[in-house]
């Protein structure tokens, strides 16, 4: 496969993942901004969307009030928001439309009929009251976006980049709010009463990484705790936006990879090192070595698998 076909397919996934992530991170804060939380300050909610998507120095220099108008048309609408909804699924469809005879009719068509859809929307129609409906949406034709992905790509290179590109984005995105909200997660916040501002923390981390329901199936006997989240999130492999999840993920299609085409490139190896690495840790060592100190440095080693794996394929 030529290295810009597997550029394509990789960042097609990669950025249809992020404008799922992104709205998700607006339907939590809006959530928040619907609910009184005691010792919350005016904005919380709408920090933690700009903080864990990583454009709060942005929207800073662009807007003077934090509010959920700027906050919306910034994360949704901003052709000058590089992380922002609509760059995400604009660049998505431009990297499928390079690859359009290598993909799917169905995989194009939900590609195509999301984006087409989005431009048509005016964002000032999008008020409070709409607002949840239209996460609703985008985050629907995310999981169109992966069942046809899922269900109608042939098992050969293009299927396995496009593997990778979704879940460097799915564990990028997981490690960077874990590390932009790790105060919360260190043990001693589990000394807390119901109404503390750290509870509502916890909530919205699991609930920006689809996580609040299925924590308390893996957790069926305890209340909230951030020793427990902190596990979930970043052990627990039936967990799917874990980061042991994602990396066996990844792992396993690199071994694919590697089969399919009869050799090795040191990206693989790393895929292989990096979740070996996981498996091997107990949270207790990550507290006791540094919740920040891992999760940066967790950070650092996907951002150069995802480097190597550019270089090992020719990624134009």
């Amino acid at each position: 496969m030529l290295g810009r076909t597997a550029s394509s397919l990789f960042w097609m996934s990669r950025y249809h993942e992020r404008a799922q992530n992104v709205a998700r991170l607006l339907e939590v804060a809006y959530r928040g901004a619907m609910m009184s939380h005691r010792g919350q300050e005016h904005g919380t909610h709408w920090t933690f969307a700009l903080t864990c998507s990583g454009c709060d120095a942005d929207f800073s220099e662009k807007y003077d009030e934090l509010n959920i108008r700027n906050v919306t048309v910034f994360l949704m609408f901003s052709k000058e928001n590089p992380v922002s909804v609509r760059n995400s699924l604009e660049l998505a469809r431009n990297n499928a439309r390079a690859v359009r005879t290598g993909i799917t009719a169905e995989l194009w068509e939900a590609i195509n009929t999301t984006w087409i859809e989005f431009i048509e929307v005016n964002p000032q129609t999008i008020t409070q009251e709409r607002l949840p409906d239209f996460l609703a949406w985008v985050n629907q034709r995310a999981h169109l976006f992966r069942g046809a992905l899922l269900n109608t790509i042939l098992r050969d290179d293009g299927y396995f980049f496009s593997q990778m590109g979704n879940f460097v984005e799915r564990t990028d995105n997981t490690a960077r709010i874990l590390n932009t909200q790790y105060w919360a997660l260190l043990p001693d916040s589990d000394i807390v009463d119901d109404g503390s501002m750290e509870r509502y923390q916890w909530s919205a981390i699991l609930r920006a990484l689809s996580g609040r329901r299925s924590y308390r199936f893996a957790y069926p006997n305890a209340r909230l705790k951030a020793f427990n989240i902190a596990e979930f999130l970043i052990l627990r492999k039936e967990m799917p936006r874990s980061l042991a999840h994602c990396y066996n993920w990844i792992a396993d299609t690199a071994e694919e990879l590697a089969q399919f085409y009869s050799s090795r490139e040191p990206s693989l190896d790393l895929a292989k090192e990096i979740a070996s690495g996981l498996s091997e840790k107990q949270m207790r060592e990550i507290y006791h070595d540094g919740l920040h100190d891992f999760l940066t440095d967790f950070i650092g080693k996907n951002n150069q698998f995802a480097l190597q794996l550019s270089k090992d394929y020719n990624f134009a």
